[in-house]
Order: structure tokens, then C-alpha cells, then sequence
């Protein structure tokens, strides 16, 4: 099966080589999709950009499985609200959608027309506690700013179809007993109305494509065999 890969904040799409290789062992076709204001650190870039590039990896795929990551769960869910019969499922990694009418991804101060890496104090406790220092090193050496377009950009939803697209929540730094506290609460409401909704556990920080590749491309090679039944 096709799956596009589409990294979290911060992050390029090389973050996912380690699950790409696993995934092509295991007889897929990983796509790590290049995101305008990511891969080519534009500041001027959009969500709409990112949307459209995710959007045309889609069309330019047979059914794919589309995979985000933390706030690109997000932008995974408007590919889904874009094309709800094109693609065979959506996995989230670390994260939910926001809701209908909120702020993609506003989680830090910008300045100079971006969100920069913030650094690790904020991350500290089961966000982070698996990454050694080498892998903090990593990640902050090759950290490209958020551009404001993209963190600050008001998420909309036009097509009701997107609640019928099977969902996977991996969960890393926090517990499926809790995601389903959140669902049961209303935290999540794009999820709430979801027709088929599994969550998966993954003993792991935030980033289990850093730290847990293999487990991580085992789970959603997983899903990708169980969504294309």
C-alpha cells in the first residue's frame, strides 16, 4: 500500500527514514511527504500549502494511508475532509485533530513570521524522556521554524464524509484509556463522530519514529493491511 508520512512540527521528512525502511521491508510504499515551509524552510509558506502538497501526494497515489504526527494529525484529518474516498484510513501519531474554526497549531510565541523550536524544558516528562542526548541533539540541530502561516491558520472542515474515513490514534506519551477519557469528555470532537476508531498503544515519548521505528512501522503496516480489507 501507498503511505504518506507527514512529520510533525519542527521536524523534515527524513525524520521518518528509519520507518520508511521498515515499511519497505515489510512490502509497502512509504511516501515521507516534503512539506512547504519543512523541507524547503520557506517562512512565507501556508497551511493551504501544506494542505495542497498533502492533497496532490494523495491524488498522485492509489488509496493511500495518510500518517501525521502530532500537530499533523491535524493537517492529515483536512487531507481526509479533502479526499474521504481517495485514501484507505488516517493514522495519528501523538496527537488529534483541532477542531472546526480553532488555531492549527498555535502552541508558542512567533516572531519574525515564525514558531521556533522552543527547546526542551517544555517537553519534559513522557513527552521526552526516552530521547538520549544524542537524539535531542538531533532533532534540534535539524529543527526548522514553524512558519506563522502555518501555526496561526484557522483549520476548516467542508466535507461531513471525513467522519466516515477509518481512524487510528497511536498512542505514545499518553495511554488509549486516556485518549478515550478525552473522546468521553468532548476533548476531541472531530473524533467523536468518527465511524470506526481504534487506538493502539506504542511505549514510547512523542517521537517513536526516532526511538521506536521498527515497532511504529510494524503498527501502522498493521493498520495499513487491516484499513485495505
Amino acid at each position: 500500500m501507498d503511505i504518506i508520512l507527514i512529520a510533525g512540527l519542527w521536524l523534515r521528512s527524513s525524520v521518518w527514514d528509519d520507518v520508511a525502511a521498515e515499511l519497505t521491508r515489510l512490502g509497502h510504499r512509504p511516501h515521507p511527504l516534503d512539506l512547504p515551509g519543512a523541507d524547503d524552510a520557506s517562512t512565507v509558506a501556508t497551511l493551504a500549502d501544506q494542505v495542497e502538497a498533502a492533497v496532490a501526494a494523495v491524488d498522485g497515489a492509489e488509496r493511500p494511508l495518510v500518517v501525521g504526527h502530532s500537530a499533523a494529525c491535524t493537517l492529515a484529518w483536512m487531507v481526509a475532509d479533502s479526499r474521504p474516498a481517495s485514501i484507505s484510513g488516517v493514522v495519528m501519531i501523538g496527537g488529534f485533530p483541532s477542531a472546526n474554526g480553532t488555531a492549527y497549531a498555535d502552541f508558542f510565541p512567533t516572531a519574525d513570521g515564525v514558531m521556533a523550536f522552543p527547546g526542551w524544558k517544555p517537553f519534559e516528562g513522557p513527552d521526552a524522556d526516552d530521547l538520549d542526548d544524542a537524539a535531542r541533539r538531533s532533532l534540534e540541530s535539524t529543527a526548522v521554524p514553524v512558519p506563522a502561516n502555518v501555526s496561526t491558520a484557522t483549520v476548516r472542515y467542508h466535507d461531513d464524509r471525513r467522519s466516515d474515513v477509518p481512524v487510528m490514534v497511536v498512542c505514545p506519551e499518553f495511554s488509549p484509556e486516556q485518549a478515550r477519557a478525552w473522546l468521553e469528555g468532548g476533548d476531541i470532537p472531530e473524533l467523536a463522530a468518527a465511524s470506526r476508531l481504534e487506538l493502539v498503544d506504542i511505549a514510547s515519548g512523542h517521537w517513536p519514529m526516532v526511538t521506536r521505528p521498527v515497532e511504529l512501522a510494524r503498527i501502522v503496516a498493521d493498520c495499513a493491511v487491516g484499513m485495505s480489507r
